[in-house]
């Protein structure tokens, strides 16, 4: 069997001592080591292909190199995946792993969970949630560096990573009276979520920023169908939507709360007769690739950054980790832009 190249096979080769070699290899900062010696150091480990034990380095350093990742439903929605993504490339460009826990919203199994990467002794977690809310986090995770991923916490200590819903919900509705909109339709559903709060704040102030008045009648809320019903959304949609356009006075778009609220709305128009963009402008909120290109014509929309969150996410926990104890401040709490997505659902209203 051929012989474990060592530290020491590194530092000989290198003409360097091994603490320089692993200060080299172990990015520690603070050492006085010249960048030619580093290249060397780095030269010889590539050529000799010696591969630094990770548990042992582990052990050294009080680290494991893993991340937790404790979501509700996150790893079972596919619109959704992209921020597991977004963490995981980040965690492996810093040398760690990410470990993924999908509790599909049952405490005790997000108990347990969460007891078991602590017993693995997970150097951090990230805490995530399918969509923006508020939640209470596991009294369990106290103690243990911890970011919120789409949810923040009521104890401001807690650092998290949301969309900016605000920003996100005025980018929809300047698209709209970019293109000559004044009497836009608002489609959302009557749970109180930060993302509903958010994009409504935007509504009204992309309106009073264009000088168009704030009317209630045009803002419809919907109880969302039953949970466990598949097109849930998409008929919660349907039905604000049919409120807004057999009004009287309809509206010459609609901004829907998200993109499957949006083909909803797609149905309630084809049923008045309606044409998209033609007689009415709709544009949505997420960014669903799979729905935003199946129906016709594609749905513009405002994109929700999930590979951002991920990766941002990560970084905040990093930061974390390097500054135990770092007191609360606004630099813990970001929020990430939602850039629109133009298709072909938006154009200037109809002479009515």
């Amino acid at each position: 069997m051929a012989r474990r190249i060592g530290i020491k096979d590194v530092a000989a080769a290198a003409g360097v001592s091994t603490a320089t070699v692993s200060h080299v290899l172990n990015r520690v900062e603070g050492k006085r080591i010249g960048q030619e010696t580093r290249q060397r150091v780095w030269q010889a480990a590539e050529e000799l292909g010696y591969a630094p034990n990770g548990l042992a380095r582990g052990l050294r350093m009080q680290r494991s190199q893993t991340i937790g990742f404790v979501s509700d439903e996150i790893a079972t929605t596919p619109h959704a995946g992209r921020m597991i993504l977004g963490a995981q490339e980040a965690a492996a460009a810093e040398g760690l792993v990410l470990l993924l826990v999908n509790t599909s919203g049952d405490a005790e199994l997000e108990r347990t969970s969460i007891d078991m990467l602590l017993q693995r002794q997970v150097d951090g977690v990230l805490y995530a949630s399918m969509y923006h809310r508020t939640v209470r986090l596991p009294e369990s995770l106290g103690s243990t560096p911890t970011v919120l991923l789409d949810a923040r916490s009521e104890d401001l200590a807690v650092p998290f990573v949301v969309p900016d819903e605000v920003q996100g919900g005025y980018t929809a509705v300047r698209e709209l009276i970019d293109h000559g909109h004044r009497r836009i339709g608002v489609t959302v559903q009557t749970v109180d979520v930060p993302a509903r709060q958010g994009r409504l704040e935007g509504y009204r102030k992309a309106l009073a920023e264009a000088g168009v008045p704030y009317d209630p009648s045009l803002v419809v809320s919907e109880t969302a169908v039953p949970y466990n019903t598949p097109t849930r959304d998409v008929e919660t949609g349907y039905r604000a939507a049919r409120r807004l356009l057999t009004a009287e006075q309809r509206p010459t778009a609609l901004f829907c709360f998200n993109d499957r609220m949006a083909a909803g709305a797609y149905r309630a128009a084809a049923e008045l007769g309606l044409s998209i963009p033609g007689d009415l402008s709709v544009i949505g909120f997420d960014n669903q690739e799979l729905v935003c290109e199946s129906v016709h014509p594609a749905l513009s929309t405002v994109q929700l950054p999930h590979y951002e969150m991920g990766a941002r996410a990560v970084a905040q926990l990093l930061a974390l980790t390097k500054t135990p104890g770092r007191p609360p401040g606004p630099d813990i709490r970001e929020l990430l832009l939602c850039p629109l997505v133009a298709r072909a659902s938006v154009a200037s209203p109809p002479r009515l």
